[in-house]
Parts: C-alpha cells; structure tokens; sequence
C-alpha cells in the first residue's frame, strides 16, 4: 500500500498545501563589545572613584581654584575687550584728519639772511612745510621704519613683541621696565607726538615747553592711553597717513620740527631729495636729537648714520652696495649749518625786533641783516689766534668783538671765547663796564668842536680838585710820572689822565657829556671829574657805534642789524632798516682833527700794537683801574672794530693792558676783514705843528651855566688859599 494514501483506503483529495504567514523571529539582543583597552582604561579612570583623604581634598580645591580663575579671567578678558573697544571707538571720534595734525606749533619760526641773503641761523620751531610719506625720497622713508619699527606695515597700533622685547633690555640693563627702551611703535610715538590729542593751552601751562615735557611722561596709566589711541589711530587712518603726521612733527634737532625742516636745517634740500646717506643721519636723530644733531658733533653723528644704513641693509630696504657707498660717502652739512655762524649776533638782533615778530612769534618770519659771514669767521679765526698763541692755556679772561660799518651797520659779533653758541650770554651788548680812557676821544672831541687844534698844549702836572660830597680828588697818569706841557695830540697818544681832566675841566663837564651822549653812550655817564677818565660803564657795541660817528665826520649812529622784516612767503616788509645815520654831534673840523689825533695813538701811542701793514689805521686804547677791562675800539676807512677783554667776575687782567692783548686781537681782526680789499686813506686832517704852539685850551664855557659852575671852583680854590 502506498504510503501516499490515507484512512479508509481512500486517497486524500489533490489540494494545494495551506500557506501559513509567519512572524519575523524577533532579533536576539547582541550581547555588548568588549571595549578596547584604550577605551578600558579611560572608561576604568571615569568610573575611578574619588580619592579621599587630604590628598583626594587638595585635588578638588585645585581644580575648583583652576576653574574659578579661567570663568574669571574669560570674562574679565571679555570686559576689558570691550572696554578697549569702547575706548578705540571713541578716539577715533574725536581724530581730526590727519592733514589737520601735521603742524601744530604753537610758536613761530624765524630764518636770518646775511647781507647776501643766505641764511646764517634760525631761530624758534623751524617747519619746513608738509611732506607725505608718498611724495618723501624713499631711502628716508624706509630708514625711519628701519630704524623706529621694522613691523610698523603688519601690527595693530602695538607691538607685544617689542613691548616684551625692550621690558627685557630694561631689566638686564638694570632699569625699571619702563625706563630706556620704550618699545614703542611709530604710531605709539605718533600719539605722543599729538599728546593723545591734548592740546596746548596757555592758561593751562605756564610754557609750551612744561606742556612738551608732561606729554613725554611715561606711567603706566599714560602708556595704557598710548596703546588705546595708537589703535584708535589704526582706525581711523592708514599707515601712510600716520606715517605722514610722523614725518611732519618728530622734533630732530637744533629747532628744528619735521623731516622737511631737519633737511633743510642741515643738508639745504627738501627731504623729498636726501640720499641714502642723508636719510641715515636724519633718522638717526630720531634717538636724541640733541645729541646726535650734526650741528653738535658731525662725527658722532656720522657714526650713528652708520648704524642706521647696516638696519637698512639687513632688512633689505637697500643692497650691500648701496650700503657700503653711504657709509664710505658719509652725510655733510650744509654750508650755513657748518658754519654756524652769527650765534650771539643772531641773538642780538631777535632782541632789537619787536618780541610778536622774533622771541615770540607765531608766524613764519624772515629778517634780512647788514651780518657779513666773511668778516665774522675773520673776527672768530683773530680772538682763536690770540688766545691760542698769547694766553695762558688754563686762563678763564673772556673777550668781544664787534665789527661795524662807519654808518652802525654792524656786520660781526663776537661775545665770547666760544663762538658756536646761541642763547649764552653776550659780552659785546650785555657786560657793562667801565671804558677807561677808550672814553678820552669824547674829551677832545668838546675841545676840537671849540675851536681847538691838536697842537694846542696842556700842562701835564700835579692837580687836585675839590668834588662836593666826595673831597679832594688827585688824578694820576698811568705811569705815575709827569711830562709838563704837552700838546692835545700828545696827550691823547700817550693816553695822559692829568691833560685829558683838565682839558675836560676847560671845556666843561657838561660837554663832554652832551657830546658823548650825542655819538650814542647812553648809560649814565658820571658827574664828577673822573667823567674825562672813563668811570661810567658802557658795552662794547656801545662805545664801537660812538667811534662810528667819529668816523663818519661827527655824525652819530645807531647801531643796527636788522634790514628787513617780513612774514615767510611775502614780498612786502613790515619792518625796514632800524638804524643808522642820526644827528650831527660835532663839526666835521672837528670829528677830522680828532681822526688825526687818534692816528697818532695807533702810529707811535699806545696801540702800536694795532697798526696795520697796509692802511692807516684809527683807535684808542682803555685800561680801567687795577686792569679789571681792557679795550681797543679802532677804525680804518672802511670798518670800525672794537674788543674788549676782562674777565666775567671782574678779576683783575694780570699785565694786561689796551695796548696789549686787546690791540692785538683788533690788529689780526682788521687784518684778516681787510684782505682784498684796496687801501683807503683815512678821512682826516693833517695840520702842521705851528711854531709858535699856543697854551693849553681855556675856551668859554659853552652856556651861562657852565660859565657859573668854574666861577664857583674859582672861588673855593681862592678861599682854600686863603684859610688853609
């Protein structure tokens, strides 16, 4: 039987086998993976439990300290962002723009012509005009970057690295951290420049110069503002824009404000046109100006130049070539910053001129002048001669000169032994001291105007008057001897003291005050006798401007220096000549006799010393009591010079005389001004001794009032006779 069939021997019926739905086998849960031995571990250390114990507490302290101090300093470092922020964002509000921040002086300037019209010194802030760092020679572009901030073009206003860097120069160097090396950028230095926009104010500060100073205080507070404007800046203009304000208004020296006035001052050209090696040494100066100004010491600044070319090179800024050709090529100054000529003249006419327009100008002023820049090195090169070869090496004695034109244009100044200097103190205008008998001339001259001649005869011999108040008074000659009657021209020559009183006693004192008054002495001149001897005090310009009218045929003078004074940039002067040619003080007779007489002091007088090789030469000398001054004032036809020599505290001159020293300064002088210059007689007379030479002068009294003072000695000396 098949086993196909089933119950009952019947076959099942043919069906299709029932489909039966199934349920997905629900998926078994996979037992987890181990996990790596990395993972083992890091996971062992999470479930690691706290440790306890002091060691478990310290370790929880310190990283609740570690986590306190980064929340706080997070949001401290977000606050102070802020606040920064806030703070850039307000400067650069309040930042003009940067053309109006390229000259800000307070002060002007003013620029001294010579007699040419060539510059010989400058006075106050010096601006030269604006420059921009896009029209500046590049050479001194790239050496102020080279030099103050080689990361000027990349940093934010700031410069950490350089900040750190000059902390730790400070301190090795034994400095505070903010003392020396400031590590500043050149915006930094830009925003001191502008005194973190502080302007000057007159009520404020007593001087412009106290306001300079407080702006250049370094403290951390300020160093903080610094920084924050510095930034602030970098906001508000580019770096060529800052870099511009930088090169307008860096002081470099010698008055000089600006790039533009600094290239002028020392090389004579626009800063748009130095050199390689001219750029060097301007931004050299950026350092200390005062100190490596060419002016001050050429070779010094020469050296720092130096130094400034190898940063160019090393940066790249210039080749190896162009390098070396600076450094063996060296800057130069200019003709007129060499010479440094005319400091006390130069002086002495800012003081002549109104101050608004000189000492305290607030404009751009140029003043043209009679200065002759020749005969002033010859007067600079004679008192160098005398002292370098006829004085003591250790001596302290001082000397002046002055050299004028016969109508009071001075045309050198000379105010003491150290020449390259401006602001010292001037012998030649301000020392007032008695003349000695550098003041005769003055007697004789009342005795020429009389009707005198040269050959009139005094009586050199013992005398003594009585002065009201004071009591006898007995002059007496340098040599202490006496030489009976002499002539006027005799006495003048050997510088006679009796003659030259009583002469003044003849003629009157008053005379020979109104006279010395009228050739321009204007200090108070002395009443009593000793008025023929020099006892009132003068300066020596003084007293050289009263000979000029000597010279001039009796006419007085003013001296003078200044021409012509006008703003920069315009062609109109303000001022013109403030001097020269005044009143006529005596006849021309007269002012000719006194020329002759004055001849024969320097042919074969006491300033033979002074004669000249090659021209007839005028003069006289002065020694006052106990030898405190020495003089010699002079003339040729051409030039009036006058020397004095003495010391500063009035110590006595030790064989020192107007003849000697003084003379010869006056005789090198006039030797070195004269040279080139044709020989011109003196305008003089030339009388003949007559032969029968009439007596000492006894000429009327000039007025009634004279007339009844020598009645009045007349009497008393009749009385004295009498009681005595």
């Amino acid at each position: 039987m098949s086993s196909n069939s089933g119950k009952n021997g019947r076959k099942p019926p043919l069906v299709a086998d029932r489909r039966q739905t199934r349920k997905p086998p629900t998926p078994k849960k996979k037992a987890p993976t181990k996990p790596k031995a990395a993972a083992r571990r890091t996971a062992s250390k999470r479930k690691a439990p706290v440790r306890k114990g002091p060691v478990g507490w310290l370790t929880g302290l310190v990283r609740w300290v570690i986590g306190l101090i980064w929340r706080v300093t997070w949001r401290l470092g977000f606050v102070t962002a802020m606040i920064i922020g806030l703070a850039v964002l307000y400067f650069t509000t309040t930042l003009p723009e940067h053309t109006a921040l390229l000259d800000a002086r307070t002060r002007g300037s003013v620029t001294l012509l010579d007699r040419d019209g060539k510059i010989f010194a400058w006075r106050g802030d010096q601006f030269g005009g604006q420059i921009t760092a896009d029209t500046v020679a590049p050479a001194l572009r790239d050496a102020v970057i080279a030099t103050e901030d080689k990361r000027f073009r990349w940093h934010p206003g700031i410069d950490p690295k350089g900040i750190a860097s000059a902390i730790r120069i400070n301190l090795r160097e034994g400095r505070g951290p903010l003392s020396g090396h400031g590590g500043s950028t050149i915006t930094q230095q830009t925003a001191k420049l502008l005194c973190l926009g502080v302007e000057y104010d007159a009520t404020q500060w007593k001087t412009e110069a106290e306001y300079e100073a407080d702006c250049r205080r370094t403290t951390i507070g300020r160093k903080i503002k610094e920084a924050v404007y510095a930034m602030a800046m970098e906001v508000k203009f580019t770096k060529d824009e800052i870099l511009t304000i930088y090169l307008n208004r860096a002081y470099l020296g010698a008055g000089a404000r600006g790039f533009e006035a600094a290239s002028e001052r020392y090389f004579g050209k626009s800063a748009n046109s130095v050199n390689v090696a001219e750029a060097a040494m301007l931004a050299g100066l950026l350092k200390a100006p005062s100190t490596y100004a060419p002016t001050s010491n050429l070779e010094r600044a020469q050296n720092r130049a130096a130094l400034v070319v190898s940063l160019m090179e090393d940066q790249g800024y210039i080749s190896t070539a162009e390098a070396q050709n600076a450094i063996t090529n060296p800057a130069t100054l200019s003709e007129a910053a060499a010479a440094r000529a005319g400091g006390y003249y130069a002086d002495w006419v800012m003081e002549t001129g109104p101050k608004f327009l000189t000492r305290d100008t607030t404009e751009d002023v140029v003043i043209r002048t009679t200065f002759d820049q020749r005969l002033q090195t010859a007067a600079e090169e004679a008192m160098k001669e005398i002292f370098a070869t006829k004085v003591r090496e250790w001596s302290e004695a001082q000397a002046a000169i002055v050299v004028m034109s016969a109508d009071g244009a001075v045309r050198a100044m000379v105010g003491g032994r150290k020449t390259k200097v401006s602001g010292a103190f001037n012998r030649a205008t301000m020392a007032w001291r008695q003349p000695g008998s550098a003041f005769k001339p003055f007697v004789y001259a009342a005795a020429m105007d009389l009707g005198f001649t040269p050959y009139a005869t005094v009586v050199d011999e013992p005398i003594t008057i009585d002065v009201p108040g004071s009591g006898p008074y007995t002059p007496k000659n340098y040599t202490n001897d006496f030489k009976g009657r002499v002539t006027l021209v005799e006495a003048l020559k050997d510088s006679l003291n009796i003659p030259a009183i009583r002469v003044s006693e003849s003629v009157g004192r008053d005379a020979v005050r109104d006279i010395a008054a009228g050739f321009g002495i204007e200090s108070d001149i002395a009443q009593g006798p000793a008025i023929a001897l020099g006892s009132s005090e003068t300066t020596l310009l003084e007293i050289t401007g009263a000979y000029a009218g000597i010279l001039n045929g009796g006419t007085s003078v003013k001296p003078y220096g200044l021409m012509e004074l006008r703003l920069q940039g315009d062609d109109t002067p303000l001022i013109g000549q403030t001097g020269g040619l005044g009143e006529r003080v005596i006849s021309e007779d007269a002012a000719r006799n006194l020329i002759f007489m004055m001849s024969r002091v320097v042919e074969d007088g006491t300033g033979r010393r002074a004669k000249l090789p090659d021209r007839e030469a005028a003069g006289k000398t002065g020694t006052t009591q106990a030898a405190r001054d020495a003089w010699f004032i002079g003339f040729t036809a051409d030039y009036v010079a006058g020397v004095w020599m003495g010391y500063d505290n009035n110590t006595p001159l030790t064989g020192v005389t107007g003849g000697g020293l003084p003379a010869e300064i006056w005789h090198e002088t006039m030797v070195r001004v004269h040279e080139g210059l044709p020989a011109r007689p003196l305008p003089m007379a030339h009388p003949a001794p007559p032969a029968n030479t009439p007596k000492a002068p006894n000429a009327q009294p000039r007025n009634n009032k004279q007339k009844e003072k020598e009645r009045e000695q007349l009497l008393l000396n009749v009385l004295r006779s009498i009681f005595d």
